[in-house]
């Protein structure tokens, strides 16, 4: 049976959107955090801690997601995460974001393959004696897609627990097409599990992606959930051949609780209407793709100073 995971994005798949989505949806396999830069704080700070303590994880396959070019700072993090149980690692290779690939981080470390190697041969060095096991989420390159072959015989020389692969390069962002035939080479000549992120806005989508990789049987969901959370049950649906609920039909009921647990637990923590109205209005940027008949409520969304003008206008629109 294949398995699926929700995307990491900084932000907005925190653990408040992991609860709500996985009491409300089709369950994840595995769930990613938003990546953690190492720092030289003893321990993590109140944010990053909300993120990773178990009691606001139950019920859920948590894999925390580093993101460093320094084997002892990332070495560090690791054993302050086995201090919380966990046992599985991501490493993130692929953030193209412009401030983090300017430090030579995430998809900007692709571009240094000699420090890449040094860094991971330190990084499993150091892990060698513990149970902690060690994934990478990559994209093919900083510039161009070609830069994956030299990428991936590095990666290959390490025990990963699976390469979670986005076929794009830094440079895309997320414009442009997948490189499919970039992908398949990974797929082929990987020496870990294989797993596809990327583009997979539909349950048709998706099975085009399923036939094409007949033999890669785990899949990484992300902006698609954000757009549409019920899609993981549509995938699930197709795949049992399931006549229950309409094709492509998003039930409001549903994602009005689902709506509503975000919106209070945010409203829970404290942190102010305008960081509330912040949050969900960001939410709102990929949901409101699922109501493009609506835009003039959705302006009403993104217009709203005040929370009681936020909720009037989500009501009129659910």
């Amino acid at each position: 049976m294949n398995r699926y995971y929700l995307a990491p994005l900084e932000g907005i798949t925190t653990y408040i959107f992991r609860n709500a989505y996985h009491r409300y949806f089709y369950p994840m396999d595995k769930y990613f955090t938003p990546f953690l830069v190492p720092h030289s704080k003893k321990g993590f700070s109140a944010k990053e801690k909300r993120e990773i303590l178990p009691e606001n994880n139950e019920g859920l396959y948590l894999v925390p997601q580093i993101m460093s070019n320094h084997a002892d700072e990332c070495l560090k993090t690791i054993e302050k995460l086995r201090v919380y149980g966990y046992k599985e690692v991501n490493l993130n290779m692929g953030c193209p974001s412009k401030t983090v690939v300017s430090k030579g981080r995430g998809a900007g470390f692709l571009a240094f393959p000699e420090e890449l190697d040094y860094f991971l041969d330190e990084v499993f060095e150091g892990i060698s004696n513990t149970d902690v096991k060690l994934s990478i989420k990559t994209r093919l390159g900083r510039d161009e897609p070609e830069e994956f072959f030299r990428i991936l015989e590095i990666y290959n020389q390490y025990p990963l627990e699976e390469l979670i692969i986005h076929p794009r390069v830094q440079k895309d962002f997320y414009k442009n097409m997948p490189n499919l035939e970039m992908f398949a080479y990974g797929a082929e000549n990987s020496k870990s599990r294989v797993c596809y992120n990327g583009e997979i806005f539909s349950a048709e989508k998706y099975e085009e992606i399923e036939r094409s990789f007949p033999d890669v049987h785990t899949f990484m969901l992300g902006r698609g959930i954000l757009e549409r959370p019920d899609l993981l049950g549509q995938i699930r649906r197709r795949e049992r051949k399931s006549e229950e609920g309409e094709e492509g039909f998003l039930d409001i009921e549903k994602l009005r609780r689902f709506h509503d647990r975000l919106y209070e637990d945010y409203r829970a923590l404290g942190m102010g209407d305008k960081n509330v109205l912040f949050k969900m209005k960001e939410i709102w940027c990929y949901l409101g793709k699922s109501f493009p008949e609506k835009e003039k409520v959705l302006k009403k969304i993104r217009k709203a100073e005040r929370l009681e003008k936020y909720e009037a206008a989500v009501e009129e629109l659910l």
